[in-house]
């Protein structure tokens, strides 16, 4: 029987496992981890933390899934870490007439609890180990958003522990059709708002939730790194046409077999790894239940790598991809076109790859490629003086029907992007600096130079292919030069605190522009009803009115 939260302090065995995360740059030292598995545990949790007068002056972290990229969660300054894994409950709520799921939640629990008794599925993203509470809150996507848009689109209403008086929490439910305005702020705050602004959430309820295609249809290939360091101007023609395709999907120009079909079923990631993975590759799924999916995958593909195989000594072939590449193990068997049932599938992808230390960056794209972006993208995937097979950028299909909802009916502004990027690079600590005899987090605690390595590689990388709009995607704007850049800003659940440094941020655009555009005034409004004593803050929350930190 549930008797409250389980608290997890220093000398309990647990203690080192649940002081950080995925990324194993990022090591907490907090008095406590609480153990929460229901909403009642978070208002005790907190309670006790906010009531105790000689607490240290720590503050309070929130960790679903534990995918956090930055310190958010796991930092020297984090006090408590209140765990909501084990509210992962999915149900039908007859009182809201919506379906309820608990913030713990992975996606891919999330994913069979519900597709499997009603055959509904949120759009949401494809690492199976990722939190709701963060990735709903932050606007999460994946392979189906360009059929059926953003998981936040389905959003009825959220559960949230807020502490409006700096002491004592209470539960708070917003739900969209709230007749309290205040209320519909706080539930329109958690619809690309972020987590870790506001409170502690602790359920979400989702209406009008669609149906993935019951078939779908994979491919995965690639192509070796050899023969575009022989040929350079095909990978530029892969980058270049990846990103037109997407582009004369939306404005309906371009070649005419674009036009001729309805492509928002295609999901596509191309993934552009450094040249020392050896491969690049590319991971399709479509709608298998159309009678065109196959063909359609055909003309893609063909358009993507004309000239490729022109029955000359350097064509350039199609091969399996069969390497790891950032998040995604080798995937070889699908090199052959590949009919799964949706749900096969989506666990056929589901990968979080090994725990490790990691570094990201991302960007909205509202057009394709500038041929400056493709030669610093060249130029920094074959940079002789780094080699590591673990980074890439991963360049995501976007738009369809995310572009249908107006920039501001969410907290998610980027509306009219059609790409959406990832920069990563990922490593291991990779050698023994304490000489104890073993590889852990204290051997990068000793030699900073092990994660400098790969830090400078990927500030390189993203400040070179951003240098003319100041080192960061920005986004369009009175201040900058015309014509208007084809970025729109930043993805608040891939956190980059790189934003928030003039050393790498050059624009006079702030960070939060960047994440939020021109929604982050009303974000700010929030913050100052919801948490006015800023109970809940990290090194990139959303800021009380007057605070342009």
């Amino acid at each position: 029987m549930h008797v409250g939260p389980v608290e997890v302090v220093p000398g309990d065995e647990r203690y080192d496992a649940l002081r950080r995360g995925f990324n194993q740059r990022w090591i907490a030292d907090p008095d406590r981890i609480v153990v929460a598995a229901t909403t009642d545990d978070v208002v005790d949790a907190l309670r006790r933390h906010l009531a105790d007068p000689g607490r240290p002056q720590r503050r309070i972290a929130v960790r679903s899934g534990g995918h956090c990229y930055e310190n958010f969660v796991s930092a020297e300054d984090v006090g408590v870490i209140i765990d909501v894994s084990q509210l992962s409950g999915v149900h039908y709520d007859r009182e809201m007439e919506a379906y309820c799921i608990e913030a713990g939640a992975t996606n891919w629990h999330s994913t069979t609890h519900l597709y499997r008794p009603t055959g509904l599925a949120l759009p949401g993203g494809s690492c199976y180990s990722v939190g709701l509470g963060g990735h709903i809150s932050g606007g999460g996507y994946g392979l189906l958003s360009r059929l059926h848009g953003l998981t936040v689109d389905y959003l009825y209403a959220v559960e949230v522990v807020t502490v409006e008086d700096g002491r004592n929490p209470r539960v708070t439910i917003a739900r969209r059709d709230s007749p309290d305005d205040t209320l519909v702020d706080l539930w329109w705050a958690h619809t690309g708002g972020g987590g870790g602004n506001f409170g502690v959430i602790t359920r979400y309820w989702f209406r009008d939730l669609p149906s993935p295609p019951s078939q779908v249809l994979l491919r995965s290939v690639a192509w070796d790194w050899d023969g575009f360091r022989k040929r350079p101007d095909r990978f530029r023609q892969l980058v270049r046409r990846f990103g037109e395709f997407f582009e004369y999907e939306r404005s309906g120009e371009g070649p005419g077999f674009i036009g001729r079909y309805d492509w928002r079923d295609m999901f596509a990631l191309l993934k552009l790894t450094h040249m020392s993975n050896g491969q690049v590759g590319l991971v399709v799924q479509l709608d298998a239940t159309r009678e065109d999916s196959v063909a359609r995958l055909e003309l893609f593909l063909d358009w993507l790598t004309e000239g490729f195989r022109s029955g000359g000594e350097d064509d350039l072939e199609e091969t399996p991809l069969d390497r790891p590449m950032g998040e995604h193990p080798p995937q070889g068997a699908l090199f052959v076109p590949t009919r799964l049932p949706w749900l096969t599938a989506t666990q056929s992808l589901n990968g979080s790859g090994p725990n490790r230390c990691g570094k990201y960056k991302s960007a909205y794209m509202t057009a394709g490629f500038t041929e400056h972006q493709i030669e610093a993208i060249l130029r920094n995937l074959t940079d002789p003086d780094y080699r590591n097979p673990d980074a890439l950028l991963q360049v995501d299909s976007y738009g369809g029907a995310v572009n249908d909802i107006p920039s501001d009916a969410t907290a998610v502004p980027q509306r009219s992007s059609i790409l959406k990027l990832q920069y990563q690079a990922y490593w291991t600590w990779g050698e023994d600096a304490n000489g104890d005899g073993v590889y852990d987090y204290q051997d990068a605690e000793i030699d900073p130079g092990i994660a400098d390595y790969h830090l400078s590689w990927i500030r390189r990388f993203y400040r070179d292919v951003y240098q003319p709009t100041g080192g960061v995607p920005a986004v369009a704007s009175p201040t900058l030069p015309l014509p208007p850049p084809n970025t729109d800003g930043c993805y608040v659940n891939y956190p980059d605190v790189d934003l928030s440094d003039p050393e790498f941020n050059t624009s006079d655009q702030p960070w939060h522009q960047l994440y939020y555009g021109k929604g982050y005034a009303r974000l700010q409004q929030v913050k100052a009803q919801w948490d006015p004593y800023d109970v809940f803050h990290h090194a990139q929350s959303v800021r009380l009115p007057g605070d342009d930190s």
